[in-house]
């Protein structure tokens, strides 16, 4: 794996849930983002994905571990983060939401400059910005408004606003998740060219593993606040360890060949999370019959964290781990 540029090491993020018991949003994890890569962090809604990834970007704390920014720990001071926050940018999900519907596009571009006070030209920057998200001539955007404009328009005003301040990083939450699906291919088209075009490293957050499929070089598969597998994209696609991985795969519309696996309830709340492998009370494998050995295990016996240094691993005791 090349350089890491962002990294959690045995992140742990914890809350106050039902009752006043600590929920472990977060629970021990280790990921790294490597220079000029893209990793798709997958999972379902309230598996932790957008937690882990507010805390590598320092908009919580953890509770335990630690982010390093290029191999070094995050430090906390107000100067710190705002220098981090510079270099890892955020893009949302939504980008109706995320632009203020009273400001224009140049002042929505324009504000990340001006709250780090940039004494270059701001217009020339705000235009490059633009540019490079797709939108040309950008001068012709800059006095529309947000209702002025379509969906994939808004979400490449959103990544000309992370772009502006010529980051090291973007994390994008679900970028594609509210578009039509016309537009979602030139989206994850945009954010490939600009990787290659700016050298940038991408932590792609999202609940679809077709997106992963299309643009990820690594997937981390997520659930319950741990990584479950994860590996180079084609071999977890293609040879998925963990039964999770393999029910989230099984639905994926490009995949007409696969049986889809229906899982089970809910996952459990996190401040309860059963013992053992945490996905045994839904996983397909119990539920057809595992070997009364592995399933005891499965049911009793805690799991080591994955190490996440590149190679294709899982935690479940079917494959082995």
């Amino acid at each position: 794996m090349t350089e890491s540029v962002l990294e959690a090491r045995g992140i742990e993020v914890t809350f106050r849930g039902r009752g006043g018991r600590p929920a472990r949003a977060v629970d021990g994890v280790d990921l790294s983002l490597g220079r000029g890569e893209i990793v798709a962090l997958v999972g379902e809604s309230g598996c932790g994905k957008t937690t882990l990834s507010r805390t590598l970007l320092g908009l919580e704390r953890p509770s335990g571990g630690e982010v390093l920014v290029s191999g070094r720990p995050l430090e906390y001071s107000a100067a710190a983060l705002k220098k981090h926050r510079r270099s890892a940018q955020l893009v949302l999900q939504d980008p109706t939401g995320a632009l203020n519907p009273r400001r224009s596009v140049y002042e929505a571009v324009a504000e990340g400059l001006r709250v780090h006070r940039f004494d270059g030209d701001e217009r020339a920057a705000v235009a490059d910005a633009l540019a490079r998200a797709g939108l040309r001539p950008p001068e012709r955007f800059f006095l529309r408004y947000p209702h002025e404009l379509s969906g994939g328009q808004r979400q490449r005003v959103v990544i000309a606003g992370a772009l502006v301040l010529q980051p090291q990083v973007i994390i994008a939450d679900e970028p594609v998740s509210s578009l039509d699906a016309s537009v979602r291919g030139e989206i994850l088209a945009l954010l490939l060219s600009l990787r290659e075009s700016l050298g940038l490293s991408l932590l792609v957050v999202t609940h679809d593993l077709g997106v992963a499929w299309n643009i990820a070089d690594r997937i981390a598969v997520m659930y319950l606040g741990r990584i479950v597998e994860q590996g180079p994209t084609e071999e977890v696609l293609s040879a998925p360890k963990h039964p999770y991985t393999r029910a989230l795969l099984s639905v994926v519309p490009e995949i007409d060949h696969v049986e889809p696996i229906v899982l089970t309830g809910e996952p459990p709340d996190p401040t309860a999370i059963p013992t053992g492998c945490r996905f045994h009370p839904r996983c397909p494998a119990l539920r057809d019959g595992a070997a009364d050995a592995v399933a005891t295990d499965c049911r009793g016996k805690e799991l080591p964290v994955l190490s996440g240094t590149g190679g294709h691993e899982a935690a479940c005791w079917l494959t082995g781990a």
